[in-house]
């Protein structure tokens, strides 16, 4: 099956630990630090190391080790977990609908870039009514967004010494809500739901946050949800429906807008989990003008790992923009017999060819990508 992609997997490391379902996986923005949460109620903490080939500066190999699992106190499954863009905070998700704040004891004389205080719960965020599903910070690290079963998201604004203040409950899903996201710039949210559908708010400055659109097409639960990492022009949403969309944002003065531009078709079962990568520089070849827009990473039910080339092509005479995308590299049966829950690349400088996933079987496993 992977015979003709130029693309390969190579298994760096394989991370056992969970007793239970690895539900999801946060790299650390800021230290060599990745994060899995489970159903066993605990997150589990990973330092890992690279060495560099000094004559070309490639990546030669990834060690990593257990660093420490944190029990969280939630009383029932912890299913995502995220990093602050400043590194110093992690913030957990539990279906016991509270969010957990975690940050590490401070110790004047440790490397800041390596503390090895205990990891403390600084705040403990209570309103979702049951099973908190997904969890997510602002760019800014300024905002924290949080979905439930309850069908609600909330924003909340981060203040100092690990004190939140909501500042709007949206309540415009009809079902459970599985996934937020926010855009990698701006201020825009956008949900995904068991409604088959996406929405996308915005603040409004003299009022409150709102639905500004809501984007249909899906024919089942939308899964999950990754923006296209640098410019966040286009949003990717996976589904029950065993199809990824991709959504162009139009550039209307005034509105937020976005029209489906490409449907990938690739999975036999439900699209669990997306991650985007960043992506090079665009080129111009033949009087088209190509822009690179990174690499899509997929992987759900049916236990495959998909690796999407999404490339923007505008057309110099009629400045027509059409987006094509091929698949680069598969691996099949990634867990074994088990579902794949989560997959993300790891966002650090010179490791962003390296991806982790997530699975039932309770194990993390980090691959390196050769396209």
């Amino acid at each position: 099956m992977n015979v003709d992609l130029p693309g390969k997997f190579e298994l760096v490391a394989e991370l056992e630990g969970h007793d239970d379902r690895a539900w999801h996986i946060a790299w650390n923005p800021t230290r060599n630090l990745l994060a899995s949460c489970s159903a066993d109620k605990t997150v589990r903490l990973y330092n890992f190391s690279s060495s560099t080939n000094q004559s070309d500066g490639t990546t030669n190999g990834l060690t990593f080790t257990h660093n420490t699992t944190i029990p969280t106190g939630h009383t029932k499954t912890v299913r995502a977990v995220a990093w602050s863009p400043s590194g110093k905070t992690l913030a957990t998700a539990s279906f016991d609908a509270n969010i957990g704040i975690w940050a590490q004891e401070e110790d004047n004389e440790e490397a800041e870039d390596s503390p090895s205080g205990e990891w403390e719960c600084m705040s403990l965020l209570e309103g979702h009514e049951t099973e908190c599903k997904s969890i997510a910070y602002s760019s800014t690290g300024t905002l924290l967004a949080s979905c439930s079963r309850d069908k609600t998201v909330w924003i909340w604004e981060v203040h100092p010494d690990s004190d939140f203040e909501c500042m709007g409950v949206l309540m415009e899903h009809t079902q459970d809500v599985k996934c937020v996201a926010w855009h990698p710039t701006e201020e825009i949210l956008a949900s995904a739901s068991y409604d088959d559908t996406i929405k996308l708010y915005l603040d409004d400055p003299s009022d409150d946050w709102f639905c500004a659109t809501t984007l249909t097409g899906h024919g089942s639960t939308v899964w999950t949800l990754a923006w296209e990492p640098l410019q966040g022009g286009y949003l990717a949403s996976g589904s029950d429906d065993g199809t990824i969309r991709i959504w162009r944002r139009l550039p209307v003065k005034g509105e937020l807008r976005f029209d489906c531009v490409a449907v990938l078709e690739g999975h036999d079962r439900s699209v669990y989990s997306i991650s985007w990568s960043p992506s090079p520089p665009s080129v111009v070849v033949e009087g088209e003008q190509q822009c690179e827009l990174g690499l899509l990473a997929s992987t759900g039910g049916d236990g495959i790992v998909l690796i999407w080339q999404i490339t923007e092509t505008t057309e110099a005479d009629s400045g027509k923009t059409v987006i094509e995308h091929k698949i680069v590299a598969r691996i099949d049966a990634a867990h074994g017999v088990f579902d794949v829950n989560s997959i993300a690349w790891c966002p650090r400088t010179g490791l962003q060819d390296v991806l982790a996933t997530t699975g039932d079987d309770g194990h993390v496993k980090v691959w390196k990508i050769h396209v």
